[in-house]
This record gives C-alpha cells, sequence and structure tokens, in this order.
C-alpha cells in the first residue's frame, strides 16, 4: 500500500507540466503582417534615398544639391508607398467583405447566431487601408531621414559621403535587428541580409551614375 501511494504522488506534477505548456507557445506569425510593413517601409526609405544622395554625390559635390535630392526622394517615396499600401490593402478588405457576404448568404437559419459571433471576430481583424497607408508612409519617411540628416552637417565631400554609408549601415543594423527580435528568426542572418542588400544598393547606383556622368551626362 505504501509503494502504491508513492507512486500516486507524481501524477499532479506531470499534470501541472502539461498546463504550463501552452503558456508558452505563440505563433509569432501573427506578427509578420505589420512586422513586414514597417520593416520593408523602413528599409524601402533608407536604402532608397541614401541610394539617390549617393549617386548626386556621385556627381555632384554640392551639399545643397544632395539635401534637396534626399527630401525629393522622402516626399515622392512616402507618397508613394501610402498609396500603393492603400490600394493592396482596400483591395484585400473588399474580397474580405465579400467573402463574409457569400457565408452569409450560404449559411441558412440555422445557423445565424453562430454567423454573428464570427463575423463580428472578423470585423475586428479585418485590415484597415488608412493605417495602413499611415504607417507605410511613416515608416518610409522615418528610414529616408537618416542618410539626410547625416549629410547635413559635413561639408567636404568625401567625408559626406563615408559618413551616409556609414550612418545607413548603422540604421540597417538596426532594422535588421528589430525584425529578428520581434519575429523571433536568426539575428545575424536577418541583420547580414539588409546590411548587404543596402550597400549593393548604394554602390550600384554610384557607380552606374558616375559612369554616366563621365559619358558627359552630368548635372
Amino acid at each position: 500500500m505504501a509503494a502504491q501511494n508513492q507512486v500516486q504522488i507524481t501524477i499532479p506534477k506531470q499534470h501541472d507540466d502539461q498546463n504550463q505548456a501552452p503558456e508558452e507557445d505563440f505563433d509569432y506569425s501573427q506578427r509578420a503582417q505589420w512586422l513586414r510593413a514597417a520593416i520593408l517601409g523602413a528599409n524601402d526609405g533608407l536604402v532608397s534615398v541614401a541610394s539617390l544622395m549617393m549617386g548626386v554625390g556621385a556627381v555632384q559635390e554640392n551639399v545643397k544639391t544632395m539635401i534637396l535630392t534626399g527630401f525629393a526622394g522622402l516626399f515622392a517615396g512616402a507618397c508613394s508607398m501610402a498609396i500603393g499600401e492603400f490600394v493592396s490593402v482596400y483591395s484585400q478588405l473588399d474580397i474580405e467583405l465579400a467573402q463574409m457576404k457569400r457565408d452569409k448568404t450560404t449559411g441558412g437559419q440555422n445557423k445565424e447566431h453562430q454567423q454573428h459571433e464570427v463575423e463580428e471576430s472578423n470585423k475586428e481583424q479585418l485590415p484597415n487601408p488608412f493605417q495602413a497607408a499611415g504607417a507605410s508612409s511613416i515608416a518610409f519617411s522615418l528610414g529616408a531621414i537618416v542618410p539626410i540628416l547625416a549629410a547635413a552637417f559635413i561639408a567636404d565631400h568625401k567625408v559626406r559621403l563615408a559618413v551616409i554609408v556609414a550612418a545607413v549601415s548603422l540604421a540597417l543594423l538596426a532594422f535588421g535587428g528589430v525584425g529578428a527580435f520581434l519575429g523571433r528568426s536568426p539575428m545575424v542572418k536577418s541583420c547580414a541580409r539588409v546590411l548587404i542588400g543596402g550597400w549593393m544598393a548604394m554602390a550600384i547606383t554610384f557607380s552606374l551614375t558616375r559612369l554616366i556622368g563621365s559619358m558627359g551626362l552630368e548635372m
């Protein structure tokens, strides 16, 4: 009898472990949509405006020209991101609303209460085109302002280009690290991917613009 009582003592411990396991389980793919929009928007602003300024800097040493070019890229890119995201998310919203209407008409009267609960839950999860447009525009602008601020106070042309590259590199590492942390993905791989991509974009833009400038087409 004593041996049987000792065996039964271990049962609550196993039961507690089973209850604790689901609490640690979290689906990080749920963050994918807003994380993609925020990280890609910031990266696009950073790399696009930095590459644009590097291209201008390849043929023009005037700091005002580079700053004005950077702001023009910021305004154009922010508007483009906002409009593109608005149209895309609004199309997704129309599709989901149409699907909800089809489900409502084909569900039958016996499932009316159940459909009402599902509709209320689905409405809370519907995408917001205005929110997506604003978030993308802000994210792009935050990334784009980095190279503009980096170049604004540097008089020497070569030093200015180097500072832009350094500032953009640090920002790319930061964006890649934040995205990896929030999405629980490999930190080193994420940072290396965005950093190398940014370097390639700036180098290609600088080189091709320099090549065109050497052929006689200068600002």
